[in-house]
């Protein structure tokens, strides 16, 4: 079988497991984008082998998802992550926060968390400081290297992600698997956001 014949066939595959990954983002509680392609590909019945979408694919099948089927809800929910997400923000001030993610994308599914960047002098102090201000938390895996720690809470109902890099890092552009320049944003960005999105009335 030539290439060229593969070809439509590889793409096919690609698209079907990005429009599955979508919905498990929007419905089914999954979070990460590299976890919502794998389990996608599992449910397809497809080898392990199969080549993957870029996140950019699926959270073009996630945004199109939440416009036909989340529409009246979508909106709500960015106005009530993108504040909640403000508030720790206020909170978390002294270690210079950024949000990034699904939250700060638009694209935040029913289960989303939110991801909040944050670049102190070294992770043992935002632990002393949660303490004192008496947060719970717990430890998570990091997602990449560079972070030093992810500490896990619970902020108004919703997961959210202190995730830990040196201080040194703050100037660094942090990129995707796609190598997608990885958006992120500092408080006075998130409120500008917060005032562009439109609520739809019921």
């Amino acid at each position: 079988m030539s290439s060229r014949q593969e070809r439509p066939s590889n793409s096919q595959q690609r698209w079907r497991i990005a429009v599955l990954a979508a919905r498990l983002l929007a419905e089914e509680g999954i979070s990460e984008l590299a976890l919502a392609k794998r389990k996608a590909a599992r449910r397809l019945g497809l080898p392990e082998c199969t080549p993957l979408p870029d996140d950019l694919e699926v959270e073009a099948e996630l945004l199109s998802y939440q416009r036909l089927f989340q529409d009246q809800e979508q909106p709500e929910r960015s106005v009530r992550l993108l504040r909640t997400a403000a508030r720790l923000m206020v909170i978390m001030q002294p270690f210079n926060p950024y949000l990034t993610g699904a939250v700060l994308e638009g694209i935040a599914g029913r289960h989303a968390e939110i991801d909040i960047q944050l670049y102190p002098d070294s992770a043992k102090e935002v632990e002393i400081f949660l303490l004192n201000e008496r947060f719970d938390y717990h430890h998570s895996l990091p997602r990449t290297e560079r972070a030093e720690a992810v500490l896990t809470m619970l902020a108004e109902d919703t997961v959210a992600n202190l995730v830990i890099y040196p201080r040194h890092e703050e100037r660094v552009t942090f990129r995707t698997r796609a190598g997608q320049v990885r958006k992120r944003a500092r408080l006075d960005a998130v409120i500008k956001l917060l005032a562009t999105i439109s609520v739809p009335s019921r």
